[in-house]
Formats: structure tokens, sequence, C-alpha cells
């Protein structure tokens, strides 16, 4: 199939199985650019069911097509910042082929059903593949009730790079972070970091967990994750290496300044 051929028979697949979208449907151009974006809002709103066989082998291949063009990074690659393995990159946090990425989530714990929305969340989701919502709601299911926030669970990668994804579920801050948001934020960090370590994984990348919609003021998140990350390795022998993945430029200049 060629890459426009992949997404309209997914396309087709899903507004077979969510009729109601399909005159929203009618609204997307025929580019591969609108229908692409169509496939990506579909795999969205899509509740956890069984997928097929047929699915499934056309989704990876688009998926897998798409993470080899975007680019792979390693984060042994990475220079490190001081005496420590910990290495700051900026970058999209899906083409990391790390041990784990981490993963912002809500209490939900099946993703963002918002279309296309610019959340960590939605971005490791959809790259990951539909997969990644089927094992999360495993989770919950068996769990059987919300996630709580300050620790962490861990699924597969499937089409990411990385081996696997860690969910975590950060404070939501009303107007300033208090106390217990502070400690439920270093909570966050300190669990996924025990999971990848007792998983024995080479490395973990994290996103700047609770910065976004849930909006933990940038800086004293950004000392938070970094005073944490940092009396972790000091006690821990497994010399995992940790990424600090951040997106934008002030984000960026804000952990060079404290990691420095």
């Amino acid at each position: 199939m060629t890459r426009i051929e992949q997404i309209r028979y997914l396309n087709k697949i899903l507004l077979d199985e969510m009729p109601e979208f399909k005159e929203k449907a009618e609204l997307y151009g025929q580019d591969i650019v609108s229908q692409r974006r169509l496939l990506r809002s579909l795999m969205n709103l899509r509740m956890p069911e069984p997928l097929s066989r047929d699915f499934l082998k056309v989704q990876d291949e688009l998926l897998g097509e798409e993470r080899e063009e975007k680019g792979i990074v390693d984060p042994d690659d990475l220079p490190t910042i001081g005496d420590q393995n910990i290495a700051l990159w900026q970058g999209d946090i899906t083409r990391l082929s790390a041990g784990a990425i981490v993963n912002a989530a809500n209490s939900a714990l099946l993703g963002c059903f918002v279309p296309c929305h610019g959340c960590i969340d939605n971005a490791i989701h959809s790259a990951a593949g539909l997969q990644l919502r089927d094992e999360c709601e495993k989770i919950m299911r068996r769990q059987g009730f919300e996630e709580p926030a300050g620790q962490a669970k861990i699924t597969k990668g499937y089409n990411l790079p990385a081996e696997y994804v860690i969910h975590t579920v950060g404070p939501i801050v009303q107007t300033e972070p208090t106390e217990k948001d502070r400690e439920v934020l270093i909570s966050c960090y300190r669990s996924c970091l025990e999971l990848a370590v007792s998983k024995k994984l080479r490395s973990i990348a994290f996103c700047c967990i609770s910065t976004g919609v849930f909006q933990y003021p940038s800086r004293q998140a950004a000392q938070a994750a970094i005073d944490t990350v940092r009396d972790f390795l000091k006690r821990d022998k497994s010399g995992i290496r940790v990424v600090f993945d951040v997106f934008t430029d002030s984000d960026r200049e804000l952990y060079e300044e404290l990691l420095a």
C-alpha cells in the first residue's frame, strides 16, 4: 500500500466502527495531510476495544515508517551534564529510544481523547498506536479505581522507539503549589525511577510532569525534578541514564540554568 492508501484504509475501518463521526469526516480534505489528521483524530476518539489483526498490521506499518522518518535519537549519544548520568534534550520525546519514556497521564490512564490535542499524553498514544490504550485499559480494569497521583505504571512502547512507557499522574495546581503538591510531584519522579530500575532499564526520559494543563509553575517543577533525580542517582548503583526532555526554548534555558 502507498501511504495514502494505508491512511484511507485505517480511516474506513475506524469510521465503520464509529459511524457517528462520518459526517464530520466528510469535512476533511482528501489530501494526505488532512486524511492523516483525520486518522489521528479517530484514533484519539476510539474507546479501547479489541483490534483486528488487519488493522494492526497496517497501523504498525504506517507508524513504523513515520517513526523512521522522524528520526530516532539514542539517549547514549546525548552529552551528560555535570558528573552524574544526566542529559538534557530538546525535542519530541517519541523519538527517543530510551528504555522508557515518561508520560504525564491523567487519572483515567487511557490517554487523551481530545482529537489532535497538543499534550504529551496525546502525542505518546498517537505515536505508539491503539495497542497502548488497550493495555492501559486492562491495567485500570484490574485496578478498579482511578490512578492516584504520584505513582507509576509501566506498559510496552509498541510503535515507539522506546521499549516501555511509564505513566504517572502529577499534581493539579489551582494557584500556587502547596507542600503537598511538591511531595506528589517528587513522588512521580521517584516512582518512575524506581520502576525503571526494577525493570533493569538502561535509560529513562522524563517530560516536564504537571507543567502543562496541570499548571505547575515551570521553575518550581524543574527544580523539584532535578533535585529528586540527583538525590536518586547518588544512592542508586544501577547506572541508569536520565534524560530531561523539554520541548520549548524557555524550558531548555531553564533546565540549562538549574543543571549548571
